[in-house]
């Protein structure tokens, strides 16, 4: 029996996903990530996923006709490997050990939001051109689909849309080193300080958030926005970066729908999504997309990576594999 494999490498877990032709899943399995002692040890837990979840199909992992792998990092698609974010462990070799393993040549590699926009578009009922989907996480980043076509970039690397300046004064710095950037405020890793700097810009009010801590995280300012003016005005100043964010999107690519994911936003959709939707109609001077939240949760990456392996990675129910 022809099976597709998808395969999820995140900052904490490794996921995989063997289906039919069809999609229906066979078997999934899912093992934490290791943080070392190199590459390799990424390899074989995935390696380890991929025929676990096989096992799980009863199927061999001979039998896979095409996969694809997501990731969060940088790619370098000739070599077929990734650098992740967020395991310290330096490159990851990816498309030769993973055709090795299923004994096919039909393995994609993407990133993870990437793979994020080609399962939103597969499962949607329009099957749209033109989409994109969006995580508001540790990290933003966004997968688009333009004319049908999913947008790669030099070595598979496009989609960084945290990294686009929002802030030209340049207040917060991002993780990458740059000032100004939509990630350095409305991520969740960059929230706390962000809430640190507005609190000591508006003389250190009374708050129930516990700011003075260093463990304070961007979930105790969302858990205080109500009824605490202080985390009031944190979370309405990160709507603002956010819609300013989601509106440069718009202008670039004009998708018909944009997707949203992320811990983030999916923890908070009231306080994160809903005011990107109040917003976006007083910023953007063409046509306002739908703005949902993903179905899938936290499967929306291996639910990418697996539509990409059954159509080609376009997403494109009319070009399955």
């Amino acid at each position: 029996m022809a099976t597709y494999a998808g395969v999820d490498l995140g900052g904490t877990n490794v996921r995989a996903v063997v289906a039919d032709a069809d999609g229906n899943v066979l078997g999934s399995h899912r093992q934490a990530a290791p943080r070392g002692p190199n590459g390799l040890a990424v390899t074989e837990a995935i390696l380890d996923c991929l025929r676990e979840a096989s096992a799980a199909a009863s199927v061999e992992p001979s039998e896979t006709t095409a996969a694809a792998i997501a990731a969060a990092g940088r790619l370098d698609l000739t070599e077929g490997l990734v650098e992740p974010t967020n395991i310290p462990v330096g490159e990851v070799p990816l498309r030769g050990p993973v055709s090795n393993l299923l004994e096919t040549d039909e393995i994609r590699l993407h990133k993870d939001v990437a793979a994020g926009v080609i399962g939103e578009r597969y499962h949607a009922d329009r099957n749209p051109d033109d989409m994109a989907y969006l995580t508001i996480s540790s990290g933003i980043g966004a997968g688009i689909a333009v004319d049908g076509s999913i947008l790669s970039g030099w070595d598979g690397n496009a989609g960084e849309v945290g990294h686009l300046t929002v802030d030209p004064t340049g207040e917060m710095t991002c993780g990458c080193g740059h000032d100004g950037h939509w990630e350095g405020y409305c991520s969740g890793a960059n929230i706390p300080a962000y809430a640190r700097r507005l609190w000591t810009k508006a003389d250190r009010p009374a708050t129930a958030v516990p700011i003075e801590n260093d463990d304070v995280t961007a979930a105790d300012v969302f858990a205080h926005a109500e009824g605490d003016s202080f985390a009031e005005h944190v979370v309405e100043r990160l709507a603002d970066w956010n819609a300013l964010g989601v509106a440069n999107i718009v202008h670039a690519y004009a998708p018909l729908v944009i997707s949203i994911g992320g811990a983030v936003a999916l923890n908070n959709e009231a306080l994160v999504v809903d005011p990107i939707r109040e917003r976006l109609g007083g910023l953007v001077m063409t046509n306002v997309p739908e703005i949902r939240l993903t179905d899938f949760g936290d499967d929306v990456v291996v639910r990418g990576a697996l539509a990409s392996a059954l159509t080609g990675g376009t997403g494109d129910i009319d070009r399955h594999e």
